[in-house]
């Protein structure tokens, strides 16, 4: 059974403050939490991604919805350090 999502909801903020939250969430987060994203910020399609390989987390899945995106996104054993 995957472990419960951590659900943010950047929608409404201009980057980089999607991606700020995730990060926030991404430390306070075990090892092998998913995250789920929504962002409204088209820049996000390209932060998000950039900044999850930086850290060493997964996106598991990257869908559009009717607000902008949502990204769900994996940390590792050994993200963020």
């Amino acid at each position: 059974m995957p472990p419960p999502e951590i659900l943010i909801d950047a929608r409404g903020h201009r980057c980089p403050v999607p991606t700020l939250r995730l990060r926030r969430a991404l430390d306070d987060a075990p090892a092998g939490a998913r995250v789920r994203l929504l962002a409204d910020d088209p820049m996000a399609r390209i932060d998000v991604p950039h900044f999850a390989a930086e850290v060493g987390a997964e996106i598991l899945a990257c869908e559009e919805t009717e607000g902008g995106l949502s990204f769900l996104v994996g940390k590792g054993q050994a993200d963020l350090g």
